[in-house]
């Protein structure tokens, strides 16, 4: 009897050990499931219910600084043949023009080395329009997650439902009013979390379309482009004379142009390539469907797939484009007004630039059929591309004053009279909850226009002593033509030249980068504020109507 007691008084530690060692490993357990989701709960707030614009500028400013660090550590090329080394400022310039898609330059592109060349790359694929959209899309794809039914909803109106079998109506053959409330509830319930289940399936398959059209335009481009350069000579000698990877040139300027960047791995631009037209056409497509005919493109590719696949989520997008909130497709009518607004743009320039350029400097040594291409392709950059085939410091006054405005408007102009999809759903959503503090605000804030004359009006301050010493090229009409290009994400540029400089200089050297390249440190600060601020600009699209004069 001793033993047996002795015994449980053994076990009796080893027992209570163990349940302490289980209690252990539970609260750990607990405490780490804890901590995740905390963590996804601060993550979800600051992905979901941050400011849209915070949100954005976080991401870009984020972006641009892991660029500006890349670039840094890497070392640029070492060949003789380059007259300029880049400062960290500079670096930092031209990180943050690659992140907007501006293709500002301070520095000669051939400055970098192929890595450097690669970490640009990676920089205009993660600002492009298209790439951003669609993180916007898996963003949306999880805030629209379909979350489970309340069962026990589902269970008390079933029992209350079944009961009724039961007991007889009243004297009046009227059922009660609970139970149809009850009914309405759990079928509109249903009805909800079906529509979130449409949205989320459409989102999901709008993502993959769009993932889709990424990896196309730019696997089959640059194989293409990459092709052009292998079977023409006189391309590939060109980029064999600079040291340029015929892979790494096609990669890059595939990215840039679906981008709308403009940058171009050689000092000068496209213009070295003038006169292979083939190359041109290549391009040219491609500056369309990543930007100005994006919405319409896609909304034809989604059609398309709709008659072939048959499937029900690209009919709900066709017909309910509205509640999937993406920005970039539109209705049949907008999409088609937008495609036939795009191409009158371009033959109206096209018309305008042949009158005036045709046998002006600018076309000097070329052929009337590369004549033909070049002035297409220079014209169809005016639209947030930047790309350029010819000098634009020798381009008439009358060709710049119209490149002004066509940078200056926005990608998706178009001539049909009303507002936008996405501006009907947030004045929708906006006139249920109107803060009349918030209107006059808005109301208040300055327009795009002024913002841009204040931007001006800052530059001409900063290059103050500049435009007195050198107004041949420091002057009005090219420092707008600088501002409004950062603002458009553009990238025209009329450059510098010391032949116009009045007195001669024996040290200016002439070098292929863009007219902010010789401007102060102060004055590329607010043409970084300028690309910023341009990339953001549909934030501010619809603020300062006080200050409209029309």
């Amino acid at each position: 009897m001793s033993n047996e007691l002795k015994a449980k008084d053994y076990k009796r530690p080893s027992t209570e050990m163990n349940n302490f060692a289980v209690f252990g490993k539970k609260l750990e357990s607990f405490y780490s499931n804890s901590c995740i989701a905390l963590r996804r709960s601060l993550f979800r707030v600051l992905l979901f219910h941050s400011n849209p614009f915070c949100f954005q500028l976080f991401y870009f400013l984020t972006v641009s600084l892991f660029g500006y660090l890349a670039l840094r550590v890497t070392k640029p090329r070492t060949s003789t043949n380059t007259s300029f080394r880049p400062n960290d400022y500079d670096i930092f310039f031209t990180s943050v023009s690659a992140t907007t898609v501006s293709s500002m330059s301070t520095v000669e592109m051939e400055v970098f080395s192929n890595t450097q060349l690669i970490i640009l790359t990676i920089l205009m694929l993660l600002g492009g329009e298209v790439f951003t959209s669609m993180l916007g899309l898996q963003i949306a794809k999880s805030k629209n997650f379909p979350k489970s039914l309340n069962h026990k909803d589902d269970n008390r109106v079933d029992v209350v439902v079944d009961n009724s079998r039961h007991h007889p109506p009243d004297s009046n053959n009227n059922t009660s009013f609970e139970q149809f409330e009850l009914r309405f509830v759990n079928d509109r319930s249903h009805l909800e979390n079906d529509e979130k289940n449409n949205i989320y399936k459409s989102i999901r398959i709008l993502g993959y379309v769009v993932l889709g059209y990424l990896l196309v335009v730019h696997i089959g481009g640059s194989i293409l482009v990459s092709m052009y350069i292998a079977l023409v000579p006189s391309a590939r000698q060109i980029l064999q004379s600079k040291g340029i990877e015929i892979q790494t040139f096609s990669i890059f300027t595939t990215v840039s142009t679906f981008a709308n960047c403009g940058y171009v791995p050689t000092n000068e631009n496209m213009i070295v390539f003038k006169k292979n037209s083939g190359l041109l056409l290549l391009l040219l497509p491609q500056l369309l469907i990543g930007n100005t005919l994006y919405p319409s493109c896609l909304r034809f590719l989604i059609w398309l797939l709709q008659k072939i696949t048959k499937r029900a989520e690209f009919s709900y997008i066709l017909k309910n484009y509205k509640e999937l909130g993406y920005c970039h497709l539109r209705s049949s009518l907008h999409s088609f007004l937008l495609a036939l607004t795009v191409l009158g743009f371009i033959v109206a320039q096209f018309i305008l630039f042949c009158v005036m350029e045709w046998k002006s400097e600018a076309m000097d040594g070329l052929s009337a059929y590369e004549k033909f291409v070049a002035s297409i392709f220079q014209v169809t950059n005016s639209r947030h591309s930047g790309e350029s085939v010819v000098d634009l410091s020798v381009l008439s006054p009358a060709i710049l004053v119209l490149f002004v405005v066509m940078m200056y408007l926005p990608p998706y102009t178009t001539f049909l009279p009303t507002t936008s999809d996405c501006e009907e759903i947030a004045l929708a959503n906006g006139s249920r909850n109107r803060n009349p503090i918030k209107t006059l605000v808005d109301s208040l804030i300055f327009s795009q226009l002024s913002y841009i004359a204040m931007f001006v009006i800052l530059v001409c301050i900063t290059e103050r002593d500049k435009m007195k010493d050198d107004p041949l090229n420091f002057n009005v009409l090219n420092i707008t033509i600088e501002v409004i290009s950062g603002y458009g994400n553009v990238g025209f540029s009329t450059g510098y030249s010391c032949k116009r400089l009045l007195k001669h200089d024996s040290a200016c050297v002439d070098a292929w980068y863009g007219f902010a390249g010789r401007w102060s440190t102060q004055g590329k600060f607010v043409l970084i504020l300028v690309m910023i601020f341009g990339r953001l600009k549909q934030f501010s699209m619809k603020q300062g109507k006080a200050w409209k004069l029309s």
